[in-house]
């Protein structure tokens, strides 16, 4: 299993400190969401300062068309000799729409059609065949040779997709690489939902279930450190996912039932703090991995053993942000998950 630590964007010199904090501390990566800043110019300053596996988690792709993206990620695996994983995902329509002005509409179909327009980008690049993508949402068919980056020795960026319901996970499990599973997740969900709609997608397409990277993100909550400041904040979080509709099945499949309604009510009193009252110690129990840093590594694995190729780090790149010196605590836990 491989451990990774999680980090929203950073200013580029930050992100170079922290990939070279998380290599020499043994992370197996560093997995960089998009938000306030976009994800890919902090992978290129991690891919120069330090050897280890660089993902997305995920980038937005709707607002950037499938060349662009290719581009990147292109380069971004020449730079890292391989070492880079894209993770896309849809994000919701109003940002799509109204932040970024950009279409939405049919997001699993266009996010689908997306990664197989990428596919046949890489495969253009290379040389195999002509840049020709027809399909509902993308026309490609235009790649004069002096606009072509050309072979690079690294093997094409796998591309990995964001999905919570069904639907999109048999989607990444017939087209993708591998899948990024929302925070808001526990075992049963990966068990009964995650991991059978992978299978059903890849059986479709005729793959190997077994070859696809499940990424699992994690709240971990460390009980000799500051645990009830993470405890509270994985509180948060779960709430803050929790107020999703779509995603109240994951309550459900642990019998708190109602739970996402109770969370909505309170959002639209703009009750923030009664948002988190409506997670119970018991709920948030399903969410979190607690336990002293000589603990961790074992109820990492004990959680995740056949559920996860990679666990990240929910917390971690916020920690470091606050306190660079914090990373150092982690090299126990990361040997342990990596080297068992």
């Amino acid at each position: 299993m491989k451990f990774d630590v999680m980090t929203g964007g950073l200013p580029l010199r930050s992100m170079a400190s922290f990939a070279d904090d998380a290599a020499r501390t043994g992370y197996s990566g560093i997995v960089v969401t998009e938000g306030a800043r976009t994800a890919y110019m902090g992978c290129g300053a991690a891919a120069l300062a330090a050897e280890i596996d660089i993902l997305t988690g995920v980038a937005v792709a709707f607002p950037r068309s499938p060349m662009v993206t290719a581009e990147i990620a292109w380069e971004l695996a020449e730079a890292t000799a391989g070492r880079f994983r894209l993770g896309l995902g849809t994000q919701v329509k109003a940002h799509i729409t109204r932040r970024y002005g950009s279409e939405f509409d049919h997001p699993g179909p266009r996010l689908k059609e997306y990664v197989q327009a990428m596919q046949a980008i890489f495969r253009a690049f290379r040389g195999d065949e002509q840049l020709a993508v027809d399909g509902e949402f993308f026309h490609l068919d235009l790649l004069p040779d002096q606009w072509s980056p050309g072979r690079i020795e690294a093997a094409d960026p796998p591309i990995d997709v964001a999905a919570v319901n069904p639907w999109m996970l048999r989607m990444a499990g017939e087209v993708a690489d591998g899948v990024h599973v929302h925070p808001l997740n526990h075992p049963t969900y990966i068990t009964e939902t995650v991991l059978p709609n992978l299978a059903a997608g890849a059986a479709v397409a005729g793959r190997d279930a077994a070859t696809l990277e499940v990424i699992v993100p994690t709240f971990i909550v460390p009980t000799d450190g500051d645990e009830a400041k993470w405890r509270e904040f994985a509180r948060m979080q779960v709430a803050f996912y929790g107020s999703t509709p779509n995603y109240a099945f994951i309550f459900e499949q642990l019998g708190f039932e109602g739970t996402t309604d109770r969370i909505r009510e309170r959002q639209k009193a703009r009750d923030m703090a009664g948002m988190s009252v409506e997670v119970s110690d018991d709920l948030l129990s399903n969410f979190i991995v607690t336990g002293a840093f000589d603990e961790l590594a074992d109820k990492i694995l004990s959680r995740y053993d056949g559920l996860a190729t990679r666990v990240v780090n929910y917390f971690g790149g916020l920690d470091w942000s606050s306190n660079p010196a914090s990373m150092a605590k982690w090299a126990e836990v990361a040997r342990g998950v990596t080297h068992p």
